[in-house]
């Protein structure tokens, strides 16, 4: 048997105890304190780890156990959804790097392992916690644009609302920014919604709105076709100077468009 294979049968045999040790000594160095249930994720993976390691050693096998990987993907997904930062996770490698290479050098010389080997087994330990750390930070990222996406349609909605106020007449009231994004989700959710009321005025209230850009511009200008293709003329009220300022910028020509410093002038021309 050879001196790799000697290592590798030691780590399989003694899982648990060089587990427990590793999280504890992390612990230690970092002088952190960690709820219960989460030390004990940490060893049960970490026995993983050691129980692969010690395969890979006897068989030359390369990879990462799959368990380490949800549990790793786990933890970033935790970390965002919790509204923690990804670093609290990212900290704790290099110490965890550390006390893996002290134990394996350990090992290793108890074992009178030649040093060329030795930083071989401590290169593919590394090489495990660092596709450990990308999982990680991957699926923080992954889960953090999810809930902004979601943060994203659900603002979108609430400064969107339709509003019937009479027969065959609604208000859009319009709030905080438009950007692309907003422009999109009014083009493409909102007016379906708005063709359903079988209107035949809509007031788009601006008065709540900080900017508008030559792209958002556009947009509107797209919106007030779509209307009149379906019937319904667009009014427009509250349209700030500089926000009038921005669309004549744009080069779109708005003018057939009734507009309306505030909502009860547009709503008295309808009576």
């Amino acid at each position: 048997m050879t001196l790799l294979s000697k290592v590798g049968n030691y780590l399989i045999e003694n899982t648990e105890s060089l587990a427990l040790k590793v999280v504890e000594e992390v612990l230690h160095r970092m002088e952190l304190k960690i709820p219960e249930w989460e030390k004990e994720q940490a060893v049960a993976m970490y026995k993983k780890l050691m129980g692969f390691l010690g395969i890979s050693l006897i068989e030359d096998r390369d990879g990462i156990p799959e368990e380490l990987i949800s549990w790793s993907k786990g933890n970033g997904e935790r970390q965002a959804q919790t509204g923690e930062k990804i670093s609290t996770i990212i900290v704790r490698y290099p110490t965890t790097r550390d006390v893996f290479s002290d134990l394996l050098t350990e090992i290793s010389e108890e074992f009178e392992l030649p040093k060329k080997e030795t930083i071989f087994v401590i290169k593919k330990v590394n090489n495990i916690l660092d596709i450990s750390l990308n999982e990680s930070v991957f699926a923080y990222e992954r889960s953090t644009d999810q809930m902004m996406d979601q943060t994203k349609r659900e603002m979108a909605e609430l400064s969107a609302p339709v509003v019937p106020v009479k027969d065959h007449v609604a208000i859009l009231p319009l709030i905080g920014e438009i950007d692309p994004y907003r422009a999109a989700y009014i083009m493409d959710k909102v007016v379906p919604k708005i063709a359903k009321l079988q209107i035949n005025y809509l007031i788009a209230d601006f008065s709540g709105i900080l900017t508008l850009d030559d792209e958002v511009a556009h947009y509107l200008y797209q919106l007030e076709n779509v209307f009149r293709l379906l019937g319904i003329q667009l009014i427009v009220t509250g349209m700030r100077p500089e926000l009038a300022q921005a669309v004549v910028r744009s080069g779109i020509d708005m003018s057939s468009i009734p507009t309306f410093a505030y909502v009860k002038q547009a709503l008295e021309s309808l009576t």
